[in-house]
């Protein structure tokens, strides 16, 4: 006989965390507090979905969430019921901020992840997608689109997204200069492939994205980096490269927010870089990963964008903007044999891309949902950058310098003195919080910063991750 359950909840309709996320995170409540114990048995679903006045469909959901994660486990024929194996978070908590849970030493759930910059898949517009994704099916000519398609992409995809970059980012590209690809790493394998040989070297931003750099050695180019500062690349040392006789073949630059650094390249630098490319002739391989979600006046112009530039790749993403499961990227140039060589590359490896997928895409820039979306999620990651900044000032300011971006979903943090990252994140795993190490993105000597993302966190997350993460610097 199950005892009366008191579960304690006030459901926020108007609140950016969906009414199951809000059930999930009230029982994990309980569980941290010791009033639910491991072994104890819950409700129905329908019993609770009563109780809380809310469809059932949203407490299976909600449950379904717990059992993924392990904080609950489900009996044929029994029920749902609190897993055994947590430990007794009532007798171990020594202070009010986040405790451990590891199920076992491979596997361990953390409670908060700062990220590098990820999108709230809270706020995607899964269901619009959706949507359209169902329509075109019920398309009465829609057995023409289950053939195979181009190498390139939808044709009409394409001329969405050239419209997209001549209007709104000030590029002169058409239809024939551009490559769909699944996310953006696909569009940097496809261009180192098609563009480096054994012998070639390529000039990478130090920190920077270590994704791309495989990617380029892969194809056997050499990378050699080159220095950051407040106004970005250091041009200097790009000169000294050139100057050293060995065969440049291209640089890897990210300089709307750098990564991981979020310093914007200076004009006067733009200018210098292209300048060099041209008398050189190296190939500027442009990642404008996170250009969308900008809160100044607008965002700074590509490098792809000024005429006087010869050679270039550019690359882009949709995964922001909608979701990161959703692997659409693309890859411009003005080299058409370039183009050409991804294209037929392409087909080797993948045929062709979702054209399924690219038509509901389209149907969503058609009818406006994404120019929406994009202003709804800009205006909602704007206050949780404020919000971090409101964090920062109050616990780290004294202990580490950082500016506050103008866009993109992260900071970059840079402590006032030395700090050992590999012994802090493991002291922070004690905690449920993991950090990316600045490892991951230094080319062979230890960088003190830390990039951390805001865009995915909940405000009480981003808190309890600050607090706990400043008593370390």
């Amino acid at each position: 006989m199950l005892r009366k359950w008191n579960f304690e909840l006030q459901l926020d309709e108007k609140s950016d965390k969906a009414i199951y996320l809000q059930i999930a995170d009230a029982i994990i409540k309980d569980i941290h507090s010791g009033r639910l114990k491991p072994g104890d048995a819950l409700p129905g679903s329908r019993n609770l979905a009563q109780l809380l006045k809310v469809n059932r469909n949203t407490v299976v959901e909600a449950l379904n969430v717990l059992l993924v994660e392990g904080w609950l486990i489900s009996k044929e024929r029994q029920g749902t019921f609190v897993a055994d194996a947590l430990p007794d978070f009532k007798a171990a908590k020594k202070s009010n901020l986040v405790t451990t849970v590891i199920k076992d030493t491979a596997n361990r759930h953390y409670l908060i992840q700062f990220d590098d910059g990820h999108p709230d898949t809270k706020i995607a517009p899964v269901t619009e997608l959706a949507r359209a994704y169902r329509q075109i099916f019920n398309q009465k000519a829609r057995w023409q689109m289950m053939g195979y398609g181009n190498e390139l992409g939808d044709l009409e995809f394409r001329k969405a997204i050239v419209q997209m970059l001549n209007h709104q980012r000030g590029m002169q590209v058409d239809k024939q200069s551009i490559c769909i690809t699944r996310g953006s790493q696909m569009a940097m394998y496809l261009t180192a492939q098609s563009l480096f040989t054994k012998g070639d070297y390529v000039l990478i931003e130090n920190p920077g994205y270590k994704p791309a750099w495989k990617a380029f050695e892969n194809a056997g180019a050499t990378l050699l980096p080159v220095s950051l500062d407040k106004d970005g690349l250091v041009i200097d040392e790009v000169i000294a490269y050139l100057k050293s006789g060995k065969k440049i073949k291209a640089i890897y630059v990210t300089p709307h927010r750098q990564y991981p650094t979020t310093v914007t390249l200076s004009l006067k630098r733009r200018l210098e870089l292209i300048k060099l490319s041209n008398k050189y002739g190296f190939t500027i391989i442009e990642d404008d990963y996170d250009n969308e979600f900008h809160f100044g006046y607008r965002p700074v112009f590509p490098l792809s964008s000024f005429i006087e530039l010869t050679n270039y790749v550019y690359i882009g993403t949709m995964s922001k903007v909608v979701a990161p499961a959703l692997r659409i990227g693309y890859l411009v140039s003005n080299d058409g044999g370039l183009i050409e060589k991804a294209g037929n590359l392409r087909k080797i490896i993948d045929v062709q891309g979702d054209s399924i997928m690219e038509q509901a895409v389209l149907q969503l820039v058609k009818d406006g949902t994404i120019k929406r979306h994009i202003k709804k999620a800009t205006n909602h990651y704007k206050v949780k950058r404020d919000f971090m900044t409101t964090l920062l000032n109050k616990h780290i300011r004294t202990k580490a310098t950082y500016v506050i971006p103008e866009g993109g979903l992260a900071f970059w943090i840079m402590p006032n003195k030395q700090i050992d990252w590999l012994q802090v994140s493991e002291k922070l795993k004690n905690k449920g919080i993991k950090i990316i190490t600045p490892d991951t993105y230094s080319f062979n000597e230890t960088i003190n910063g830390i990039r951390l993302g805001y865009g995915s966190l909940s405000e009480k997350d981003l808190e309890d991750g600050i607090i706990v993460l400043a008593k370390m610097l």
